[in-house]
């Protein structure tokens, strides 16, 4: 069951609403005393449902969490539709120079802010949810995917565990390469990181920056789970056929 409401960040976009959504398993029904864990998601219009999804083709979270009997509430918002590079802004956590727009201020801390001490505590207070870190996770795609690298980085002692699908590493990567380096991370912090082999082509040092994000998620101690996906594309139906993989990984052991 995916229940939808409208939500206001008021530091990011006024009283301006979007989206949000929560999927809950079937055996939160079945058993009002059973409590699960949390996967928070970026670009909540694209998670479910196709008729909401910006390109017409959603991830398909729920027909999977449905068909395979999975024990996993997902929470997750739309994203800033705002042609002046909205989702951009929100979803970097660093400014940069883009080729069509110029200047993008990053406001990702601001959107974080706002994930961990407005909406978690909103999905904990109202769905049953296991609160502590060790069952609250994020995940997301592309600049959603860099936003879930940064969460878990930047904001470790609330998620332990992230899934960055296609992360826009590709960009920033001296402030990148320091966040890397010097967030403190709490031991078994677990991180799920993927590219698809036809995007590597898209940018001159995608290959090399993943490399280097790999290798200092296993300097830093990080249990990580790194793929290239034999032919997989930059689009929710190469990052729907993920699913098994990056949840594998998100509750192993959980």
């Amino acid at each position: 069951m995916v229940i939808t409401w409208e939500v206001t960040i008021p530091k990011l976009t006024g009283d301006q609403p979007r989206r949000a959504y929560v999927y809950l398993p079937a055996a939160a029904e079945e058993d009002p005393e059973a409590r699960f864990p949390v996967l928070y998601m970026f670009d909540g219009h694209n998670v479910f449902f196709d008729e909401d999804a910006t390109y017409g083709k959603s991830w398909g979270m729920a027909d999977y969490l449905d068909s395979t009997g999975t024990p996993l509430i997902v929470a997750a918002v739309e994203c800033n539709h705002s042609p002046d590079g909205g989702r951009l802004s929100e979803y970097s956590p660093f400014s940069f120079e883009d080729p069509s727009l110029g200047k993008i201020t990053g406001r990702g801390r601001q959107t974080m802010d706002w994930f961990v001490k407005v909406f978690k505590p909103m999905i904990d207070r109202d769905y049953p949810t296991l609160p502590d870190r060790e069952h609250t996770f994020i995940a997301g795609s592309s600049m959603g995917g860099l936003m879930s690298l940064y969460a878990v980085l930047k904001y470790n002692q609330v998620f332990s565990r992230a899934a960055a699908l296609s992360p826009s590493v590709w960009f920033a990567t001296g402030k990148l390469d320091r966040l890397l380096r010097t967030a403190p991370l709490e031991k078994g912090t677990v991180v799920y990181m993927d590219y698809g082999s036809r995007e590597m082509k898209f940018h001159g040092n995608m290959a090399v920056q993943y490399r280097r994000v790999v290798s200092r998620l296993l300097e830093r101690g990080v249990w990580l789970d790194a793929r290239i996906v034999p032919w997989g594309d930059h689009c929710e139906a190469s990052w729907e056929r993920q699913i098994p993989f990056f949840l594998s990984t998100l509750l192993y052991e959980r």
